[in-house]
């Protein structure tokens, strides 16, 4: 959770439906729905959007429930050993594991395109650094990107006193229809999911176990276009109208001149630039092993990847036996669920089965343990 309570935009509305905004427990007994009935906080299913801050406290209170005994340490070096594998801990620490698993979200992953990433970053910053809206305000600000993290950020800077332009890559900005009671013939047509709504998303979100099955080429093009760039529907009247929207446009150099960006942009009407103070790209996440800083140089050139993302077994082991990768870094393998926290209850399921049936078979129990490293 502490992406979500320390690199969120404070303000923000989750994209995702009540129903879809659950963290997993295999008993259904900590859900958002109930956390909101005690907690006297307005929740439903549909059409009722959830706060940042409530996200985070219900988040908390399920690890509080659920895990009481988690220990909030940060895991700086992990390492290869003759017991499995060294962990270095931010306190110093340090201890042996037979297994390790991997769960560090998205956090590690920004991806800035490499005409920006060159600036300074007085100068550029990726939407993922943006909870506090204030360091921002009274400045011009060009937010890059069309999905609901560009949107959204948008709209709270310009709320929180920023001169903002959204500059969008596609000819036009998307947005989800609002959630509206439907028929049953509706509901068998185009069902919802956690996701999103359509079969494909049914697909995904009911089988992940059979993604790994597709061509590697389909499985990496599904991952980057399934549920393409769209806001939230509640956020669409904040912005139409609001502030100036650049569509149809990419930046294709950017440079800093005087303490300002000037951005090259091509389009539909040709080349153009514009002046701004500060640029955010809100361009999303990609999977990149050599983000992962707390991994040695020898278990880093030890695992099998493709195109920087780890290879994976079907219970979400690498190359590398011991260490599993979930969430994000996993999805090339299992799918665009494993970008939702949706994709958490397949994940537990289908790991927690494999521990069991692998650490405490008799012949293995006395010696095996693993370590969780937080962040997802």
């Amino acid at each position: 959770m502490e992406s979500w309570r320390a690199h969120m935009p404070a303000g923000m509305l989750l994209k995702s439906e009540g129903f879809a905004s659950d963290l997993y427990d295999p008993e259904r007994t900590t859900t958002l729905r109930r956390f909101c009935a005690q907690s006297g906080l307005p929740y439903a299913d549909l059409g009722v959007p959830v706060p940042l801050k409530t996200m985070v406290a219900y988040g908390l209170d399920f690890q509080e429930r659920l895990v009481p005994s988690l220990e909030k340490r940060m895991v700086t070096g992990l390492h290869l050993c003759s017991a499995g594998f060294q962990l270095e801990l931010d306190d110093g620490e340090t201890f042996n594991s037979r297994r390790v698993i991997v769960a560090v979200g998205h956090r590690h992953f920004p991806y800035v395109p490499s005409c920006m990433a060159h600036l300074p970053p007085e100068l550029m910053s990726h939407s993922s650094e943006h909870h506090d809206l204030g360091r921002l305000k009274g400045r011009d600000v060009t937010v890059v990107g069309g999905g609901a993290s560009a949107l959204d950020l948008a709209t709270l800077l310009h709320e929180n006193g920023a001169d903002v332009r959204l500059l969008v890559r596609q000819p036009s900005v998307s947005f989800v229809s609002k959630p509206r009671p439907r028929t049953l013939w509706c509901r068998v047509r185009y069902p919802m999911t956690g996701i999103g709504g359509g079969w494909k998303s049914r697909l995904f979100t009911d089988a992940p176990g059979m993604f790994r099955f597709l061509p590697q080429e389909m499985r990496s093009h599904i991952v980057k276009t399934h549920l393409g760039p769209a806001g939230a529907w509640f956020i669409q009247d904040r912005i139409t109208g609001r502030l100036p929207v650049l569509a149809g446009r990419a930046p294709t150099h950017a440079e800093a001149r005087d303490g300002h960006v000037v951005l090259h942009l091509n389009g539909i009407d040709g080349p153009s630039e514009i002046v701004t103070d500060h640029v955010v790209a809100a361009t999303g996440y990609r999977v990149d092993l050599h983000r992962l800083s707390f991994l040695s140089e020898r278990l880093r050139s030890s695992l099998r990847s493709i195109g920087n993302t780890p290879v994976l077994s079907r219970d979400f082991e690498s190359s590398v036996p011991g260490i599993y990768f979930i969430g994000l870094a996993a999805a090339h393998w299992f799918g665009p669920v494993m970008r939702f926290m949706f994709g958490a209850g397949y994940t537990a399921r289908r790991l927690s089965e494999h521990l069991s049936r692998i650490v405490f078979a008799p012949d293995r129990a006395r010696s095996a343990n693993w370590a969780m490293r937080p962040g997802l």
